[in-house]
């Protein structure tokens, strides 16, 4: 049977992860994972910018009950915000969710909630959002539809308050075994594109471009990834505005991984700015 085809903002994920996993310019970061007896799932996180000194913190809970297909997430970060969500998977029917997030500041006293729905099952992938707005909700849409490989997709927001779209976006895309092509058009003015291709066991590569209409702003970047060994990989990237990419990631031992990322300014290489990263991730 033909695989469930991903939610649109899972559209060319395999790509952007390419580009994006495996670096943390500008920050030091610390991520703790652990899990309780009780099957409480706790992800703490800390991270300072190089640049800013600015310091952050988020801290995550999470219990499953499975013969109900219940999922209760709370979150919790510096910034002072209380987040709770609760969704319920395959239970009113094979392929929906629904889901009910709220955020509460106690500091000014906002409150906002949504509610989530998705139902994927073969050949297609449908969701609905709703934010609760007390001045006019704002509701989100997208539909993921696959046949042998072939992806389509449409996502739009409808602004209540102000009747209008705010957002209408077309996707296009092509998945075999080991190539991914992805296409994109935002709102009828900004157009992408990506390429991904698994090349063999150890090695990821992906390509993407990007332009605006009525500008000859165009962006475009390659990234690959290499899997040295079990316990090592590195990435690296560069673009069109000479912004170079390197990281380096290594298992130390079971549940402790270690990432080193830095960007140069191929531009200004003599000039400084370069941003280097660490990266700590324990898992107990």
């Amino acid at each position: 049977p033909m695989a469930v085809p991903p939610s649109y903002s899972d559209l060319g994920k395999s790509a952007r992860d390419v580009f994006n996993k495996g670096y943390g310019f500008g920050m030091v970061k610390l991520e703790l994972k652990t899990k309780s007896s009780s099957g409480v799932e706790f992800t703490a996180a800390g991270s300072s910018n190089t640049d800013t000194g600015k310091a952050s913190g988020s801290l995550e809970t999470k219990y499953k009950i499975k013969d109900y297909g219940f999922t209760f997430t709370q979150k919790w970060n510096t910034d002072n915000t209380l987040g709770t969500e609760v969704s319920m998977e395959d239970q009113l029917a094979e392929g929906l969710k629904v889901a009910f997030d709220t955020t509460f500041v106690p500091n000014t006293g906002k409150k906002s909630g949504k509610l989530k729905t998705s139902f994927k099952r073969e050949y297609v992938n449908l969701g609905c959002n709703v934010d609760i707005d007390l001045s006019g909700p704002t509701l989100y849409g997208w539909a993921v539809l696959g046949y042998e490989g072939w992806l389509a997709g449409y996502q739009m927001a409808f602004d209540t308050a102000k009747s209008k779209l705010s957002q209408n976006n077309f996707a296009l895309g092509y998945k075999a075994g080991d190539f991914q092509l992805h296409t994109n058009v935002n709102d009828g003015t900004e157009f992408g594109g990506s390429i991904y291709q698994k090349v063999n066991n150890k090695v990821e590569t992906s390509v993407n471009l990007a332009w605006t209409a009525g500008s000859n702003n165009t962006r475009f970047g390659i990234a690959a990834k290499y899997q040295l060994d079990e316990k090592t990989s590195l990435v690296a990237k560069v673009n069109n505005a000479s912004l170079i990419g390197i990281g380096y990631t290594h298992a130390l031992r079971p549940g402790v991984k270690l990432t080193l990322s830095g960007l140069i300014d191929g531009k200004n290489f003599s000039a400084g700015g370069h941003k280097v990263g660490l990266g700590f991730e324990l898992e107990a």
